[in-house]
């Protein structure tokens, strides 16, 4: 190991640390180890470097290489332990593993309900199983979604539920390449869901003892009743509370899009630069009492106190908490007099975090932050200093465009893995929209201070609603131009790992003048090429057949090559929703042709023959379908009255699907019927969608 690479690693010890340790939590997931089995390798590894302890003089030297194996082996342990304890399905009092047909559950909200289009939704914490002769406790937590009814919005954080419906498993769409929102459930303790009626359950009553937790989520309530009060236009106050508080559920849909194409969607991802303003400010109010060497420690308790509320009010989302915990590093390094290494400093607070919550580690924000915050502490000065400019207004205007251009280099490929597309105008939108968006932090700070004076909260209501209006119309003319939005991207990790190495070997010719890093760049720019033009060439030759599972919905999708023949209804292909979670997911996965034919599903030949394949959609009672003889796919559709004993009489089907457009209550009737008759069936509401290669 090179000199400089053995003393970096030295001034930074946590890069040591959190290595092997994110390994274990990787391990952890892949395993799936029990709490038990963590714990007897943590404790066989700990008592392994122990012994080794025990080992003195020169032979302890020469076996230093295997105290590195030791101590990386108790980290990875370590990793696996955390994330298997963080893991509630492991447990033995979650709640599944307890619960007896006929107990009631109590659940606690842990907000109040949301109102969506056609119910209303909140988290809950199941905590106890109620039966006729005992209370069991239990742990779980549940997205419970309400009828809509007056009553509903009387619920208030902490309001107990009982009620004797079981909860269900959230699924997966199952459509190709879409979000894994049943993981993301699961990483934030999320396993189950149910829908409740307003006769469903009963409301117990609150407990009234001070709760840290509904503390927090009243005072959260109380800044966004003074945003709604003085910020005018429902766009303009879905900006302003996800930019102050990271509070979403009010923001126009279309809009956060918009954010997101044209690269700027970090400014209403409550994170680093919004605590850094909140930390330059505190310390411009409270210079007088770092300044005074008695006062200086309640200089920095203030500082970390507010930081920490302020984080916590905005949601604990894990950007603003690596944030907050890189803020009280640097702080407590001031309180001591000790300057750490940056490196030092971005490893711990990773580290940290992960004990906290170790599926943090596959969450987007946090991926990206570290690697904005690693890659500007890199790339900026080599990249401000490129440019000499003179002028103050303009210097300013340079160092904007240095940070985000080094911001995006350590990013681009988490963020082309994680959503498919690049913002090409994102220097431009930042440009413009960062200073806004700082100004109105700001001013949304100072509304909430002047919230008791109306007059003056009025006034700086109609400012920031204002300045939110422009900002909003930046983004959204940016994000109309053709060329704003670079879509359909795809990487896998091997491709990701390339790039990265790529990145580095071109930073190591450019900063450090050395050959190797340009040998290394070439070699895995190489690699990218060859996985790129594979990934084309089985895109090429695929050929298979998709049925959606689209709620209320049919969609087909006939794929050949890279041309395919998309057949829905009208209502799934009017839907940008659909359109962008569903359809286009799949196009990306696929590497389609984004402009491919549509038909309707309900005018497209009811029986064609695709791959060889004999295909046939049925949705239609039995005495209207002209067909017979066999067919390969049979697909089911809508609500046609029809018994699959008749129809197999008419038609001899090998595969039944039924898709998203088919009543629940119909579609297990007819699965039942299959089971009975020993026909494959799959119905893509239960199992997610229907993909057969041809």
């Amino acid at each position: 190991m090179a000199p400089s690479t053995t003393l970096f690693l030295a001034r930074v010890p946590f890069i040591k640390l959190l290595l092997p340790f994110a390994g274990g939590i990787l391990l952890s997931w892949q395993a799936s180890l029990s709490v038990i089995a963590c714990i007897t390798g943590l404790f066989l590894s700990g008592v392994l470097v122990l012994l080794f302890r025990c080992v003195r003089g020169y032979r302890r030297l020469r076996l230093q290489w295997l105290q590195a194996i030791l101590v990386t082996l108790l980290l990875l342990c370590l990793g696996m332990f955390v994330a298997a304890t963080k893991d509630v399905r492991r447990h033995r009092d979650w709640f599944p593993h307890r619960y007896m047909p006929g107990s009631y559950f109590r659940a606690t909200l842990l907000e109040q309900p949301v109102e969506k289009s056609r119910s209303y939704k909140a988290e809950a914490d199941i905590t106890c199983l109620v039966s006729s002769d005992s209370l069991l406790p239990v742990r779980g937590r549940v997205l419970i979604y309400f009828r809509k009814d007056t009553g509903i919005s009387r619920l208030r954080a902490g309001d107990p539920l009982f009620f004797a419906k079981e909860p269900q498993q959230i699924r997966n769409s199952g459509n190709p390449g879409a979000f894994d929102y049943r993981r993301y459930a699961l990483f934030n303790g999320i396993t189950h869901q149910l829908y409740l009626a307003p006769g469903d359950f009963v409301r117990g009553q609150a407990d009234r003892d001070f709760n840290m937790g509904r503390w927090l989520y009243e005072t959260r309530s109380s800044i966004l009743g003074i945003l709604k009060k003085y910020i005018n236009g429902p766009r303009e106050l879905g900006l302003a509370e996800a930019l102050l508080i990271g509070y979403r559920d009010d923001m126009d849909k279309e809009l956060l899009q918009s954010y997101s194409d044209t690269g700027v969607v970090h400014v209403i991802a409550v994170s680093g630069m919004h605590l850094g303003l909140v930390y330059w400010l505190l310390n411009l109010f409270l210079e007088p009492l770092r300044k005074r060497k008695k006062t200086r420690w309640l200089h920095g308790l203030i500082i970390l106190s507010v930081l920490w509320m302020f984080s916590l009010l905005a949601g604990g989302a894990a950007s603003i908490i690596r944030a907050a915990v890189m803020f009280t590093c640097i702080q407590l390094g001031k309180m001591l007099n000790r300057n750490a290494s940056v490196y030092n400093t971005l490893a711990a607070s990773a580290f940290l975090l992960l004990c906290y919550n170790p599926y943090w580690l596959w969450d987007a924000g946090f991926q990206l932050s570290y690697a904005a915050v690693l890659s500007i502490v890199i790339f900026y000065k080599p990249l401000y200093r490129l440019i000499t400019v003179n002028n103050k207004l303009l210097d300013g205007v340079w160092q904007l465009c240095a940070v985000s251009m080094a911001a995006q280099v350590l990013t681009t490929p988490i963020a082309v893995y994680q959503f498919h597309q690049f913002p090409v105008c994102f220097l431009i939108t930042n440009l413009l929209v960062v200073p806004v968006s700082s100004l109105v932090l700001i001013g949304e700070l100072l509304l909430v201070l002047l919230a008791p004076c109306s007059p003056l909260a009025a006034l700086a209501g109609r400012a920031l609603s204002s300045m939110i209006w422009w900002m909003n119309g930046i983004v959204e003319n940016l994000g109309r131009y053709p060329f704003a939005l670079w879509k359909g991207l795809l990487l896998n990790i091997p491709q990701v790992i390339l790039l990265y190495i790529f990145i580095s070997g071109m930073a190591v010719v450019w900063m450090q003048k050395r050959k190797a890093g340009l040998w290394a760049a070439a070699i895995s720019l190489s690699g990218i090429l060859i996985f790129r033009t594979l990934s084309f060439y089985d895109a090429g030759r695929q050929a298979k057949m998709i049925v959606y599972n689209i709620p209320g919905a049919g969609a087909v999708d006939l794929i050949r090559g890279r041309d395919h023949l998309l057949i829905a209804d009208p209502v799934a292909t009017a839907d940008p929703l659909v359109r962008r979670n569903v359809f286009l997911p799949s196009l990306t996965l696929h590497r389609l042709q984004e402009c491919g034919k549509t038909g309707n599903l309900r005018d497209c030949d009811r029986s064609f023959v695709f791959c060889g394949k004999q295909i046939m959609l049925v949705d239609q009672p039995v005495e209207r379908i002209n067909h017979g003889g066999t067919a390969a796919i049979m697909i089911l559709s809508g609500n046609p009255r029809l018994y699959i004993s008749q129809l197999i009489n008419r038609v001899r089907p090998r595969q039944i699907v039924i898709d998203g457009s088919v009543p629940a209550w119909k579609a297990r009737y007819w699965q039942r019927d299959c089971d009975s008759l020993r026909i494959p069936c799959h119905n893509v509401a239960e199992k997610g969608a229907f993909v057969m290669n041809l």
